[in-house]
């Protein structure tokens, strides 16, 4: 690992890279922190605390969203412009066409029209979380051209952050926006560490030391399941053509245990919150039985055991949800068939579809009961130890890990292309 890190300086335009990447993320860190005016932060504290799901949004904004600063939704529109495009290519054939059959021009435009939405998918959360905030008090009465300032400050600063992802991400050592978000989670590090030590007790230190191995346990399963695929072997018939003969050969096709990464975890917390969210708008409306109905649907979603329990089942029924989306056995059977190749023992067409599909769905379970273990782990954690100063954001873990992953994959494949040039 040493010398791998001293390859890495060695080598120039592989250390300007990282340096170029730093500087980009330190300039998103800075735009984090310049707060929009008007906001009591003290209420905007306790408001992010005691609601998970913009905990969440504060999560994939970078920390931006905790001061309400001119990159308050981080990359959190684009995000979910991406999620909507991808399931929109199961609705729209054009779409699908333009995403898997037209090659890297195709991937461009359909990549565009991601940006394209980013910008109504900013402007609609940008006023939905501003008229929010106004509700409880977090920013001062706002006129119609504050609205439109704030709005117009918002989006520019999603674009932003969106284009620093892009310059990232052509530097080929990781993933743009996964790094933002990255940034963001780590640099909230020190202040989880400030608020554990001012609550420190001496007389829990078992409790700590089971803390810390429950959390080491954490880090290899999240590394061990989204390293983890199983290998499925393929065959490609032998072919002869004139006096050559082709074909022949043997691989494997990768099914991976998480096909659907940290995604289904945003789509269930997203569903679980939204009556929470739509509850904290009525809460003080003016019509007395709208407001009891809304208090009540908020004390419900806020008792741990059944937000715990359906949170759960949402995460486990979305991986196989988007593990279908992303994952067709169908095509797959296609493709292998039109190639010559075939699973051995398995006949080729819908035989090889439906094996697929019944290995997909065995991996698919230990996959999905896994991120929910992981999206649950909060509640866990302070429910065994009583630990209410100590939050294990299972989410943050499971991004942070992957993200670190990819990008060490990344950069040793830069290593191992400068060394077949010193080859």
């Amino acid at each position: 690992m040493l010398e791998k890190v001293l390859q890495i300086f060695k080598v120039r335009d592989l250390r300007n890279k990282l340096i170029f990447i730093l500087i980009m993320l330190v300039i998103f860190r800075l735009a984090s922190n310049i707060p929009i005016p008007g906001v009591d932060q003290t209420q905007l504290r306790a408001f992010l605390q005691n609601n998970q799901f913009f905990g969440l949004l504060n999560l994939f904004s970078g920390g931006g969203l905790s001061s309400i600063s001119i990159v308050l939704l981080g990359v959190g529109p684009y995000i979910t412009a991406s999620i909507i495009m991808q399931l929109l290519t199961m609705i729209v054939p054009q779409l699908e066409q333009l995403y898997k059959e037209e090659g890297e021009i195709g991937r461009q435009k359909f990549n565009q029209i991601t940006r394209w939405l980013t910008v109504p998918m900013a402007a609609l959360q940008t006023f939905g979380m501003i008229s929010l905030f106004r509700s409880q008090g977090i920013i001062s009465i706002l006129n119609t051209f504050d609205y439109a300032r704030i709005i117009i400050i918002a989006v520019a600063g999603t674009i932003f952050l969106m284009w620093l992802g892009e310059l990232i991400t052509e530097k080929n050592i990781g993933n743009g926006v996964s790094l933002i978000i990255f940034a963001g989670i780590v640099a909230g590090l020190p202040s989880a560490i400030g608020r554990i030590s001012q609550t420190w007790d001496s007389s829990q230190i078992f409790t700590y030391l089971i803390l810390g191995a429950v959390i080491i346990i954490a880090i290899a399963a999240v590394v061990i399941v989204t390293e983890g695929q199983r290998n499925i072997p393929v065959s490609y018939a032998k072919r002869i053509r004139g006096n050559r003969m082709y074909g022949g050969s043997s691989t494997h096709l990768p099914l991976r245990v998480n096909q659907a990464g940290v995604i289904p975890i945003i789509f269930a917390m997203s569903i679980m919150l939204f009556p929470g969210v739509i509850a904290t708008f009525f809460s003080n409306a003016s019509n007395q039985t709208i407001a009891n109905i809304a208090k009540s649907v908020g004390n419900i979603f806020q008792n741990q055991w059944f937000y715990g329990i359906l949170y759960f089942i949402l995460v486990v029924a979305f991986t196989y949800f988007y593990t279908a989306v992303v994952f067709d056995p169908n095509k797959i059977s296609e493709s292998l068939q039109k190639q010559g190749g075939y699973i051995p023992g398995i006949r080729p067409g819908k035989t090889t579809a439906e094996y697929l599909y019944k290995i997909i769905n065995r991996i698919t379970l230990s996959g999905a009961i896994f991120l929910g273990l992981i999206a649950v782990l909060p509640f866990i954690i302070q429910g065994v130890f009583n630990l209410k100063s100590v939050s294990i954001g299972g989410t943050a873990l499971l991004i942070v890990v992957s993200v670190v992953i990819e990008t060490v994959k990344q950069i040793e494949g830069q290593l191992v292309m400068r060394d077949y040039e010193g080859f």
